[in-house]
């Protein structure tokens, strides 16, 4: 059975042009059984509305600014999301708005144990992002979308006003976006510790553990439909495909890893009986080699990949630290 969800939009914080995109988005994840839209209808600036509610079955709330500086809406959007909580009707909510002040909202929700999906623009605030369980960006789902008229009145628009809008807007998406270097390394991460417990990784588990770390992650803000097109980009992942599964490795430069190895049994060789400490030699791996990182060996630490070499053995000493030595391979 379809997981049920309440969708919520405030209408003071976003555009009606993102609807559409908004509504395939959640048909991924469920039956939207509520659709709610807050705002003060009796403000002409909200009239653009008008037909995109009676097109898509919205119901508009009817929120008026008792205040003025006093976000009336907030108010009864949070009010509803907690009554139609404790009816225990939905499974989810979709909370649409690029305000900060949904924050609370969102984690309280998410503590009752329904998932939340956020979606909003570029300037949503990052407080709000990491409350929800998964977060879209706006200006993504609608770039698929984008005939060729559009893309022209943007371009006369940027030539009018004499400032480069397009670029800027770019620019502003790339720098809300995760690097990719931060993705491959969580992703090694992940890798790594399944390796150390003899367990292998499948495409599946890093999508989920992606999400769960940053809720904002998607592969199409990188310019890809499919999780696994986007790693294949990353020169340390192999994609392993057998049949339908599908399983994520890390590779590995046999010619460095060979490199390093000698480079160790030599130092500790040089060191003698008494050995070396095991501090001491991680620092000279890395005074000689840089880049060097226990990580794309598939060890999450530095003494796990020295037990891995064989001939070595590692020693308790009385002070607490460990030392290296030649010998037959104890640990």
């Amino acid at each position: 059975m379809d997981q049920r969800f309440a969708m919520l939009i405030d209408a003071d914080n976003v555009s009606p042009k993102y609807i559409k995109g908004i509504i395939d988005e959640l048909a991924q994840y469920g039956v939207v059984t509520y659709k709610r839209i807050y705002g003060d209808w009796t403000n002409t600036q909200n009239s653009a509305w008008k037909e995109v509610l009676l097109n898509n079955s919205i119901t508009p709330i009817q929120q008026y600014s008792y205040t003025y500086g006093k976000n009336a809406t907030d108010s009864a959007m949070i009010i509803d999301a907690m009554d139609i909580l404790y009816t225990k009707s939905v499974e989810g909510f979709c909370i649409i708005s690029s305000d900060s002040d949904f924050t609370k909202l969102a984690s309280r929700l998410r503590e009752s144990g329904v998932m939340v999906i956020g979606m909003g623009e570029d300037k949503t605030p990052t407080p709000f992002r990491k409350a929800c369980d998964k977060f879209t960006r706006l200006e993504m789902l609608n770039e698929s979308d984008k005939d060729d008229k559009t893309v022209q009145e943007i371009t006369v628009k940027t030539k009018i006003k004499g400032v480069d809008t397009k670029e800027k807007n770019i620019k502003d998406s790339s720098e809300s976006i995760i690097s990719k270097d931060v993705i491959e390394n969580q992703i090694i991460k992940i890798i790594a510790e399944n390796k150390n417990e003899n367990f292998t990784t499948g495409l599946g588990e890093i999508g989920s553990r992606l999400q769960k770390v940053y809720p904002e992650f998607d592969v199409r803000n990188y310019g890809y439909n499919l999780l696994s097109k986007f790693l294949e980009e990353f020169k340390n992942l192999s994609i392993i495909k057998n049949g339908h599964s599908i399983t994520v490795e890390l590779k590995e430069d046999n010619a460095s890893k060979d490199l390093v190895e000698t480079h160790i049994m030599k130092l500790v060789a040089a060191a003698g009986p008494t050995g070396m400490e095991l501090a001491e030699l991680g620092k000279k791996i890395h005074d000689k080699y840089d880049d060097f990182d226990v990580r794309n060996y598939g060890y999450s630490q530095f003494i796990k990949y020295v037990r891995s070499i064989k001939d070595l053995e590692i020693k308790e000493i009385e002070s607490g630290h460990r030392v290296i030595s030649k010998g037959s391979k104890l640990l």
